[in-house]
């Protein structure tokens, strides 16, 4: 049965992860940092900070069932979009350093998923009143994002070479999932609200492959691979560690979230 409500999130990605750490499987570094996202997601729901708690409790199930239906879709050897088959594809494989396993999974979520769920929940000209709360859960999880960085060296403590050797290359391994992102995102679900789901196929399609081609390049970033590889060579090799390790980075303070909306509006 499909999730409905928060706690049915959280109780569907707990498993994920516990599947996850029993067969170091590295999907379980996005679930992690997930769960930890809709912990936060709950907090503001139950807190008032959202205009609408109800329709957010929605949208986050919608949200996250377009995850977890790739997720169980690629398991099984079922269709799925092209995003996410590269996001888990990925996973297979040890070279990827664990910020670019999460960064995929988010340009999937974010790119592709989060405009399909608030055109779902809120179709047509409803759209328009979901713009604020919509960038209130887009700004939880870009500054998880940026928690997990400041916060990986116990998994990757080379992850500051980063920046010595990328200089501003290394930008594009998270550039996208902050201000880019949810702009983009946003005006993807405004394309699609108008229209009926069953006419929006194309649309969607088009729209994967975009963010399918995105994914390829954080996966390889060209002149960046070399000093990715040497991070990805001091990085902690077991998976349920690693897991373990995310799980423990703290979301961000709503207060903190709202600040930061704000201070991108001035």
């Amino acid at each position: 049965m499909a999730p409905t409500t928060t706690d049915d999130v959280l109780v569907a990605l707990d498993r994920i992860v516990e599947r996850a750490k029993q067969e170091g499987d590295r999907t379980g570094y996005f679930a992690a940092l997930y769960h930890a996202v809709t912990v936060r997601v709950k907090e503001g729901i139950e807190r008032g900070f959202f205009d609408d708690g109800p329709l957010m409790e929605s949208l986050d199930a919608a949200f996250a069932v377009r995850y977890l239906d790739a997720l169980e879709a690629w398991r099984r050897g079922g269709r799925l979009t092209r995003s996410w088959e590269v996001t888990f594809e990925a996973a297979t494989r040890r070279r990827p350093i664990v910020l670019q396993h999460l960064l995929v999974a988010i340009n999937a979520h974010i790119n592709l998923d989060l405009g399909i769920a608030a055109a779902r929940v809120s179709p047509g000209q409803a759209l328009a009143s979901l713009r604020r709360d919509f960038d209130r859960i887009n700004e939880i999880l870009a500054s998880m994002v940026l928690e997990v960085r400041r916060n990986l060296g116990s998994v990757s403590p080379w992850i500051g070479f980063l920046d010595r050797v990328g200089g501003a290359r290394g930008d594009v391994l998270i550039n996208f999932s902050v201000r880019v992102a949810r702009r983009e995102a946003w005006r993807f679900a405004e394309r699609l609200a108008p229209i009926p789901p069953d006419r929006q196929a194309t649309l969607i399609r088009n729209r994967d492959l975009e963010v399918a081609e995105l994914a390829g390049r954080v996966l390889h970033p060209g002149a960046l691979s070399s000093g990715l590889l040497v991070i990805r060579l001091r990085e902690g090799r077991n998976v349920s560690g690693n897991i373990d390790a995310l799980r423990h980075v703290e979301p961000p303070r709503l207060e903190e979230v709202e600040a930061r909306m704000g201070d991108e509006v001035a």
